[in-house]
């Protein structure tokens, strides 16, 4: 299944920064959109998606997880949309399906997408948290900030493999930095070592990743108020 290119990006309108100059544009976003895979009537989990090629992911998503062995043990991919999101209902041989469900038993956590384990659209959907609203940063300090990542990075220099989640002070110095092969568990670290009270409360944050949905959603769980992130955000 292929949606139409006008639900795989959508246009919003933003302020755009650069060299020192403001102008507001019209800027195309890609789109994120729930993704519940549901083998034989029983919801497995949610994942965060471009909404394309979706029976292409649901079959390589079966095979990769081992779910199925072989393509013949996929008997149907059935694409619905919802209000919050997409369903996708894939039917598997008996013997797989149970399986499966042996397997639910002991899953264990992963890194992937932020929601994986999660089996529901509506699980997904947590209630959008308000943060305070009293931050400023001067977003002129921003270009020397950029120029000092790579220094911070002593991980992924020695390695090219991880994201970066890093707390920025009031004239944008790096105070501390969280690394992981995960981006959304970098970013955990440092929620815990704010909570902690190990590094100071973050004037902004800056990730070394995209400002995804469930980054966005994670860092207003901890009311950090600004976000800046090395690739774009998403709709």
């Amino acid at each position: 299944m292929d949606l139409n290119s006008n639900q795989i990006t959508s246009s919003k309108s933003v302020s755009l920064y650069r060299s020192a100059n403001t102008s507001d544009i019209t800027e195309t976003l890609a789109n994120e959109v729930r993704v519940a895979l549901i083998y034989n009537g029983i919801s497995h989990t949610v994942m965060m998606a471009t909404p394309a090629n979706l029976e292409q992911f649901a079959i390589g998503f079966t095979l990769s997880e081992r779910i199925v062995d072989q393509l013949t043990e996929i008997k149907g991919v059935d694409i619905e949309e919802v209000d919050n999101g997409i369903l996708i209902h894939i039917e598997i041989t008996n013997r797989c399906f149970m399986a499966l469900k042996e397997q639910r038993r002991s899953m264990a956590g992963r890194t992937g997408c932020g929601l994986c384990g999660v089996a529901q659209l509506e699980h997904a959907m947590k209630p959008v948290k308000q943060v305070s609203m009293q931050r400023r940063f001067n977003i002129n300090y921003l270009p020397a900030t950029l120029d000092a990542i790579a220094a911070q990075q002593s991980v992924f220099n020695e390695t090219g493999a991880t994201h970066a989640a890093m707390v920025l002070n009031r004239t944008g110095d790096i105070c501390a930095t969280f690394e992981d092969v995960g981006r959304h568990i970098a970013l955990d670290k440092l929620i815990g070592a704010v909570a902690r009270h190990d590094c100071p409360v973050p004037q902004a944050i800056l990730l070394t990743s995209r400002a995804s949905f469930e980054m966005v959603q994670k860092a207003a769980s901890a009311n950090i108020e600004i976000i800046f992130a090395i690739s774009a955000a998403t709709a």
